[in-house]
C-alpha cells in the first residue's frame, strides 16, 4: 500500500495538509517499551512550523494525541494510533491554484493519476504528511535506544555553503544549538545567511542533510531485494523534496581505486571485528557490518516561490502564477527530524525482522 511502510514494524499514515488532522497507525511495536507523550512531542517540536525566522510562519502547536497502544507510559503490543490536529490552515491562500499547475509541484501528476486533487496546500502531497512519520519515528528511536542504536541527522550543506568536516570530527550534541541544525557554528552562520538572502528575495534554496547511525549490530538487512541501504534510500527518497541519496563513499568513491576503497578487516583489543576504513558506510552486501552507517540526502529548493512564473491551467492555457501563503525558504532545518524518523523506522523494522529470523 502506498500509504504504508515497513514489514514487521509497520506504519500507515493518513491526513491532508488542510484536513482536520494528520496521523499514523504503528503496528508491530513490542509490548513493554517505555515511552512518554513528551518524547513523541519533543520530536514533533523539532519539525513543527514557525520555530524560527528561516522557516514557514504557519503556527501549528502539533500537539500529539495518543489514541491507543500506549498505557501508563508503556507500549501494550497493540496498534499505536497517534493523531495531530491541524489548527492554522489558511485554505483561501490556495484558491488561486484550484485550476493551475504549479511548477515542480505534484498538482499535474496527482491529477493525471487520480483525476482530481486537493489543492489546499497540496493535500496529501504536502510535507505536512511527515508529521505522522516523525511521531512514529520517535517510538522507533526509543526502541533503537534500548539496543544501543542512535540516529543523528544534521544539515551539512545549504546552497554552495558546505560543511567540510567529517562527521567523526563533529560534536553531534550541537545539532540543535542553532536554527539551521548544523553542528558547526561558523558554517551554520554562513548557511543562515544564504537562507535569509533567499527569503528576502522571495526565493528558495536547497541543500543536503547528512545522517549518522551508530551502534548498529552486524547482520541487519537482506541480501537481495531488501538490502539495508536500498531500504534507507527508499525511505529517504519518499520524503518530500528529496532528489538524491548516497551512502558511504557515494559518488566520490568512483574516483578511487579498489586498493584505496576496500575496507580492510581487523580484530580490536576487545575481540570485535572492525574495518580500518569505512568507505562501505557500514553496509556490505546489503547487510550491516557493525560500523557506523552514514549517508547524505539531497533536498531541492522549495517549489513554491513568491515570484511570478509561467505555467498552464487544467484547461491547457498558459498563465502567469505567483505563489501565495506561508512557505519555508529552505526545507532543511525542519527536514532533519524527518530524516531522523525515517532512518529510525527502517532500522527498527530490520531489527524486528532479524529477531524473527532466529530460533
Amino acid at each position: 500500500m502506498s500509504n504504508s511502510y515497513g514489514k514487521l514494524f509497520r506504519i500507515t499514515t493518513f491526513g491532508e495538509s488542510h484536513g482536520p488532522a494528520v496521523g499514523v497507525i504503528l503496528d508491530g511495536c513490542p509490548a513493554g517499551l517505555e515511552i512518554g507523550v513528551e518524547e513523541i512531542q519533543h520530536a514533533l517540536d523539532r519539525r513543527r512550523p514557525g520555530q524560527s525566522d528561516i522557516t514557514t510562519p504557519r503556527k501549528e502547536e502539533d500537539k500529539v494525541n495518543i489514541l491507543s497502544g500506549i498505557f501508563e507510559g508503556k507500549t501494550t503490543g497493540t496498534p499505536i494510533a497517534l493523531v495531530v490536529n491541524n489548527k492554522d490552515q489558511h485554505s483561501t491562500d490556495y484558491s488561486h491554484i484550484e485550476h493551475a499547475y504549479r511548477p515542480s509541484h505534484a498538482d499535474y501528476t496527482y491529477t493525471a493519476k487520480y483525476g482530481t486533487r486537493d489543492y489546499r496546500g497540496g493535500g496529501r502531497s504536502s510535507a505536512r504528511e511527515t508529521v505522522a512519520r516523525v511521531a512514529a519515528g520517535a517510538v522507533a528511536a526509543k526502541l533503537l535506544h534500548k539496543y544501543g542504536i542512535s540516529v543523528n541527522a544534521y544539515v551539512s550543506q545549504v546552497g554552495k555553503v558546505k560543511l567540510r568536516k567529517d562527521y567523526s570530527k563533529l560534536d553531534l550534541n550541537k545539532i540543535d544549538s542553532n536554527k539551521v541544525r548544523c553542528p558547526d557554528g561558523k558554517t551554520a552562520a554562513r548557511m543562515i545567511g544564504v537562507i535569509e538572502e533567499a527569503r528576502d528575495t522571495l526565493d528558495t534554496i536547497g541543500g543536503v542533510v547528512s545522517c549518522v547511525i551508530k551502534g548498529v549490530p552486524a547482520g541487519l538487512g537482506e541480501p537481495v531485494f531488501d538490502k539495508l541501504h536500498a531500504e534507507l534510500g527508499k525511505a529517504m527518497l519518499s520524503i518530500n523534496a528529496v532528489k538524491g541519496f548516497e551512502y558511504g563513499s557515494g559518488f566520490e568513491g568512483v574516483k578511487m581505486h579498489g586498493s584505496e576503497h576496500n575496507d580492510q578487516f581487523y580484530t580490536d583489543d576487545d575481540g570485535n571485528i572492525r574495518t580500518r576504513t569505512n568507505n562501505s558506510g557500514g553496509i556490505q552486501g546489503g547487510i550491516s557490518n557493525g560500523q557506523d552507517i552514514y549517508f547524505n540526502v539531497a533536498f531541492k529548493p522549495v517549489a513554491t516561490i513568491l515570484q511570478p512564473q509561467q505555467t498552464i491551467n487544467d484547461a491547457g492555457e498558459e498563465i502567469t502564477l505567483k505563489g501565495k501563503g506561508r512557505h519555508d525558504p529552505c526545507v532543511l532545518p525542519r527536514a532533519v527530524p524527518i530524516v531522523d524518523a525515517m532512518a529510525a523506522l527502517v532500522l527498527a523494522d530490520f531489527l524486528m525482522r532479524q529477531q524473527a529470523s532466529k530460533v
